[in-house]
């Protein structure tokens, strides 16, 4: 249930009622400050409670709207309509993830290998335009045999990047025993999508201040994505940015995944949070990213994370899905030309180009 104050409603006064609100109907209530209105969120036993009487309990309410949906704090209803932003402090400064921001572009290749290769990469990823280095020193893989990532000596070689180039660090979380060496180099928490259905490690990154990546479960339905980012704010951390990376389904002959570009428009009706697309994992094929990422872009994403690699033929890991540094600039070039249009790209971000390489 949430109340809507009216414009104008004194800072003491939103204090009050919050209390009040809680003390007499024995609920938690969360304060969300948009752009046009404040509202205070009732969590909690709410279904028996008279919503006429709460409208009635003080002036400065001007409506009291139940939350139909059963992710209370992930729905757009909870912020009366209007989008939430995520603001990530990084060496460089703050980037702010939102539909009301300029794209935010993270690229880096899916494990990190060794200083130089991630070293070099960040600042190649950051001369074309990406604001957050991503890179995997945890890797799920699904032989155990697969190359696992090199653990915590590459969070080192990360940290190492992020002092070279001032670029934010995005890295898998998949262990909660690793929570404290992750968040030592991580601005942003990525929990993979093997993990979206992990309820007790969502619970501790929800009890962390650190932003929090949701990646989609490979099969998992837009209500159970929601419901993972739930568990998140629940647990006291509202800083979440979901990302759409692939789901599986009946045809992996030519695509790895199928890029589901549906839910930005489908997303955008339901929750508040930003939201990120991964074309290259969505995909799985380097000449099927630009393509995506463009699209991804016309449909309305808020931020792209694109793979990245000095060498794809030798990576340790998805190779085949990564750009060359060299196809990574052409792409941010081309990027920028749909961002422009759409009102979404940063004019520091990178140069327009005098044509689209597709």
């Amino acid at each position: 249930m949430i109340v809507v104050l009216k414009t104008g409603t004194p800072a003491e006064e939103i204090t009050r009622l919050s209390k009040e609100l809680s003390d007499t109907w024995k609920v938690k209530v969360e304060k969300s400050i948009g752009k046009h209105k404040v509202v205070l969120g009732m969590i909690g036993e709410t279904a028996t409670l008279d919503r006429l009487q709460i409208q009635e309990f003080s002036p400065w309410i001007e409506q009291v709207l139940r939350v139909e949906k059963p992710f209370k704090r992930v729905s757009r209803e909870f912020r009366h309509g209007e989008a939430s932003e995520v603001i990530v402090s990084t060496p460089s400064g703050h980037v702010s993830f939102g539909e009301h921001h300029p794209i935010v572009v993270v690229a880096g290749p899916c494990s990190v290998e060794n200083e130089t290769m991630i070293v070099e990469t960040a600042k190649r990823v950051k001369t074309a335009g990406a604001k957050f280095l991503r890179g995997g020193a945890y890797k799920p893989r699904t032989s155990p045999y697969a190359f696992q990532g090199y653990g915590e000596s590459a969070l080192d070689l990360l940290a190492a990047a992020r002092e070279a180039t001032g670029l934010g660090i995005i890295t898998e979380l998949m262990d909660a025993a690793d929570l404290p060496a992750v968040a030592r180099v991580a601005d942003i928490i990525q929990i993979g999508a093997r993990n979206m259905h992990n309820f007790s490690l969502l619970k501790k990154v929800g009890a962390q201040d650190k932003p929090v990546l949701l990646k989609r479960g490979m099969s998992a339905t837009i209500d159970e994505w929601l419901m993972a980012a739930e568990y998140i704010l629940a647990s006291g951390n509202p800083n979440v940015i979901l990302c759409e990376r692939g789901i599986r389904t009946f045809d992996g002959k030519y695509a790895r995944n199928t890029l589901d570009l549906s839910v930005l428009p489908v997303l955008r009706s339901l929750t508040h949070l930003p939201i990120m697309i991964d074309p290259s994992h969505g995909t799985g094929r380097s000449e099927y990213v630009p393509p995506m990422a463009m699209a991804a872009i016309a449909a309305g994403t808020d931020a792209l994370m694109i793979e990245v690699h000095p060498n794809p033929a030798k990576a340790l890991s998805d190779g085949p899905q990564s750009l060359t540094p060299d196809k990574f600039d052409r792409l941010v070039q081309d990027m920028s030309v749909i961002g422009k249009v759409v009102n979404r790209w940063s004019t520091q971000t990178s140069q327009t180009p005098e044509l689209l390489h597709i």
